[in-house]
């Protein structure tokens, strides 16, 4: 018979307020097998940590029940208090009576009875227990950053300069990202170019950074410490050892007419290209679905000039497998599609742009070369109209999000400025529902916009813009002033939701981490581990975890950083002794635990038996390898003759656990 002890946290008044914590000690202590049941205040503080202890060693418990808050957060916590006083760390259960019962129930009544029935089934569950010892695995010391922007390159340097191998996979021909496309950035409106570029040669100069661009990852298995990841570079058609960068092809290609994605669609590439002067590495590509050699196998005049013959048409796809022992997730993000806005006319006047199209307008390197120009006549607009949170902030989510975008105020404002400054002649209109300048110095900076370059900013939404006579008819409302207004516009431009980048879900499956409804992945814990996944070994940087400016996204980058380090540093990890196995004589060799592990930890041999009349059979069984099983759990749901089972969490302990909330 076990020797149980009881301990319920008050948590302040997180849990107290909404439940009698001393009838839930009183209630617990009448189960069979406990010998000791208390409440305090705090349960994780250091007194309540010694209280533990001490009881431990007074009653010899074999068993600790901590009613607290969620085991997510503490029971690490507990478990190594427990192993301090001589108990195994695995003889520990958390009732969590925080999350799932005091924060959801506002009736003190009920919240206590909810709170005595999980402690029971605690209980019954540390009933069977067994001590388990923890294994270790050795860690691979290298990491795999996924995403070339700011925040792969940021989070790829830091980790190289702890000395630590780092592969960079990007599915762009060039690193950079987003931030190559922008022009200044706030509140010092410095050149973007500028403060990326060095990041960018030193990436490529690293000697620890290898950078697989124009490549995506096809599949991860494996666990903390031990990832197997297979990477598809894509044929450029070009080789990447002898390619110079000189840019002769992409001057002599006869193909002029292909749209340029850098430029988004504002004006047209060859072929073969180069995304940007800047590019890393700078090697051309040439684009299979507009090269006249690769559809008609009639051309190569790329070919012809190039002087390094580094032109390969009959180059293939690549697949690379490598082993890491971190994965970073820096995937961005993408403004929204602008095709269910259809009140602002952006798919009928090509005047009407977005905040990311008007930064390539005003870019130096863009395609008017950095001459703001209406893009339906090329001339000099005079009246501009901002319109802010365009698929930010929609109730319900039907045509965008339901959430701020973050960026979108502060970047209007630079447009808005940078145009004034640039333009004085220009009147520049920002119709806003909120302002928002959550940054150090960002009030100000928008404080700038009205005061010092007379930007007009108006509180209203536009209801309708509308192309007619070669101007923009914008119909709008100004809510202080009580009053409608029509402007005659010559552009309008539009401050588009970000959302993340359409690779993030995919990857998500990969690397069995956790998103939330908006595809952004979710970290381990909002405020304690913000760049953590759920899944060990997996790290979050920039702004595939939620939107963000640059200066957050190099810090959130920092940060992963350190995380990385924190692991690659350790020769072994700590295993999770909480694993499968099978019981062979139960398995049919069905293979439905195979196909649902998504860590390849099972795998099946053919195994003798003794029959009737002393008869040997051949079986078929499931061998589960614990090096490489993370306890998830899967394959005992996914088996049919009940032959899995997880220690820790065997199916005996999780009927125990019912059988005690029916009672």
């Amino acid at each position: 018979m076990q020797k149980i002890g009881v301990f319920v946290c008050w948590c302040g008044s997180n849990i107290a307020a909404t439940v009698d914590v001393q009838a839930v000690s009183d209630a617990l202590a009448h189960e069979p097998g406990v010998v000791f049941s208390a409440n305090y205040q705090y349960m994780c503080s250091q007194a309540g940590q010694d209280m533990i202890q001490e009881k431990i060693r007074e009653f010899a418990l074999t068993g600790v029940v901590v009613c607290s808050c969620s085991p997510r957060m503490h029971e690490a916590t507990f478990r190594k208090t427990c192993e301090k006083a001589g108990l195994n760390p695995y003889m520990v259960e958390i009732a969590n009576i925080r999350e799932q019962c005091s924060w959801i129930h506002k009736d003190k009544q009920t919240g206590t009875e909810k709170a005595i029935i999980l402690g029971r089934a605690a209980i019954a569950k540390v009933q069977l227990n067994a001590p388990l010892t923890a294994g270790t695995s050795p860690v691979i010391k290298r990491a795999l950053v996924i995403g070339g922007g700011i925040a792969g390159i940021q989070t790829a340097l830091d980790i190289a300069d702890a000395g630590f191998p780092v592969d960079i996979v990007e599915k762009k021909p060039t690193i950079g990202g987003k931030m190559t496309q922008i022009d200044k950035t706030f509140p010092t409106l410095d050149c973007a170019a500028c403060i990326l570029t060095p990041k960018m040669v030193d990436a490529a100069q690293n000697e620890n950074i290898s950078i697989i661009s124009y490549a995506e990852v096809e599949s991860v298995k494996g666990f903390v410490g031990n990832f197997s990841v297979k990477i598809r570079k894509k044929a450029r058609f070009v080789d990447e050892t002898k390619c110079t960068g000189c840019g002769l092809c992409t001057e002599k290609c006869p193909q002029k007419k292909v749209p340029n994605e850098f430029n988004l669609g504002l004006d047209n590439r060859r072929a073969i290209y180069i995304p940007f002067a800047q590019a890393v590495p700078k090697v051309a590509t040439i684009d299979p679905n507009y090269c006249t050699m690769l559809k008609t196998g009639k051309c190569g005049v790329c070919s012809k000039v190039c002087t390094a013959g580094a032109i390969d048409y009959r180059q293939q796809d690549e697949i690379m497998e490598r082993e890491y022992g971190a994965i970073v997730a820096a995937t961005g993000f993408e403004p929204i599609s602008m095709e269910k806005f259809g009140e602002f006319a952006y798919a009928q006047s090509p005047d009407v742009v977005t905040s990311l199209e008007f930064e390539r307008l005003m870019n130096a390197a863009g395609p008017t070369g950095g001459t703001l120009l209406r893009p339906s006549d090329g001339a000099h607009p005079h009246t501009l109209v901002f319109v802010q949170c365009v698929g930010s902030r929609c109730d319900g989510g039907e045509k965008g999000k339901p959430y701020c975008s973050k960026i979108c105020c502060m970047y209007t404002a630079k447009h808005a400025m940078l145009t004034r400054e640039k333009y004085p002649d220009t009147e520049v209109y920002v119709f806003y529902i909120d302002v928002r300048t959550p940054g150090k110095n960002f009030d100000e900076f928008y404080r700038r916009a009205v005061e010092d370059y007379g930007v007009h900013y108006i509180k209203g939404m536009v209801g309708k813009v509308v192309p007619e006579n070669g101007k923009l008819k914008v119909q709008a409302s100004d809510l202080l002033g009580g009053r409608q207004l029509h402007i005659d516009a010559d552009m309008v431009v539009l401050a588009a939701a970000i959302e993340p980048d359409k690779s993030a879900r995919p990857l998500a499956t990969m690397l069995t981490a956790s998103m939330d409804t908006n595809d952004f992945f979710t970290e381990a814990h909002p405020k304690l581990r913000p760049v953590e996944s759920p899944t060990a070994g997996v790290f979050l940087s920039g702004a595939c975890q939620g939107p963000k400016d640059i200066p957050e996204t190099v810090a959130q980058a920092g940060a992963a950083a350190s995380k990385v380090i924190g692991l690659l540093v350790k020769d072994h990890l700590t295993c999770n002794p909480c694993v499968a196995s099978s019981n062979e004589l139960m398995c049919n060799g069905c293979s439905a635990c195979e196909k649902v592990c998504p860590y390849g930890a099972i795998s099946y041999i053919d195994k003798e038996f003794r029959g009737p009349n002393r008869t040997t059979l051949v079986r078929r069984v499931a061998q589960v390898n614990p090096a490489v099983c993370q306890g998830c759990g899967a394959c005992t749901v996914a088996c049919p003759s009940g032959a899995m089972d997880l220690a820790g969490f065997s199916n005996a302990q999780i009927m125990s656990e019912v059988d005690a909330i029916c009672k």
